[in-house]
């Protein structure tokens, strides 16, 4: 009996230390992933008639696009003191986001979903799976959203908002249900779709993705998009040539 529980005992230190050793592998190859990404600062554009804001959080951004003295936020950043703390430098009230629309889930993207009480929330219809337990993330983990009130879209449906016509564009690859926002048909917003290196467009980094072959087949689709003019990525900052940029993925 005891040689039976020494085994036991020694079987689960074993397995025990697998997992261990598992975790701070992949947290080693994501910090040196991160360690890729270039976002861009917290600063206010003025780009014709319109003004976007990009929000720094440390290796991610989210963006506003104010109209008519509100906001649309797309994505909500990794740590909600930190866009607090950005949103207040340029004197934006978060009170005064009207609308949230997510790329996706993951936790670098939702964390001041919180600070934004009187925006409405969007995102794919298809992102769902990855909050109610249909789909983990990461093994046994699932993504998770501080609320449960929130608004699905199609691939190609339009939401306006004040002024401005927002249209889901289905882009899984990083997520089952990645989504990119073409804004006014002018600018489109990508989350984790993609990165852009030397001005052109490439995967996202492929360790993070759940279906690379999905992922480039997203990116085809946005290089057939017509009308963007920027690109504004999670963690590659903002990019003013859109045909240009996605030229590769033409061919």
């Amino acid at each position: 009996m005891k040689r039976i529980i020494k085994r036991t005992l020694q079987a689960i230190a074993i397995l025990l230390l697998l997992l261990l050793l598992m975790a701070g592998g992949y947290y080693l190859k994501m910090r040196s992933e991160i360690k890729k990404m270039s976002p861009a600062p917290t600063k206010e554009m003025v780009i014709g008639t319109d003004t976007i804001y990009s929000i720094n959080d440390s290796f991610v951004n989210m963006y506003l696009v104010q109209s008519m003295g509100e906001y649309t936020a797309f994505d909500a950043g990794n740590d909600i003191g930190v866009i607090r703390t950005e949103l207040g430098k340029l004197n934006i009230n978060p009170e005064k986001v009207k609308a949230l629309f997510l790329t996706h889930t993951d936790g670098d993207h939702v964390a001041a979903i919180s600070l934004f009480k009187n925006a409405k929330l969007y995102f794919s219809k298809d992102e769902e799976q990855m909050i109610n337990g249909q789909k983990h993330r990461f093994f046994i983990v699932n993504n998770k959203i501080p609320t449960t009130i929130y608004s699905l879209l199609n691939d190609g449906q339009a939401v306006v908002v004040q002024r401005d016509t927002i249209t889901g564009i289905a882009t899984p690859g990083h997520s089952p249900g990645s989504m990119s926002y073409l804004v006014d048909g002018k600018f489109m917003f990508t989350g984790d779709a993609l990165s852009v290196k030397n001005g052109k467009v490439e995967e996202f980094n492929p360790f993070f993705c759940s279906d690379l072959e999905m992922l480039r087949e997203s990116l085809k689709k946005l290089a057939k998009t017509e009308g963007p003019e920027y690109i504004f990525t999670a963690h590659y900052g903002i990019h003013s040539n859109y045909k240009e940029a996605m030229e590769p993925w033409r061919k």
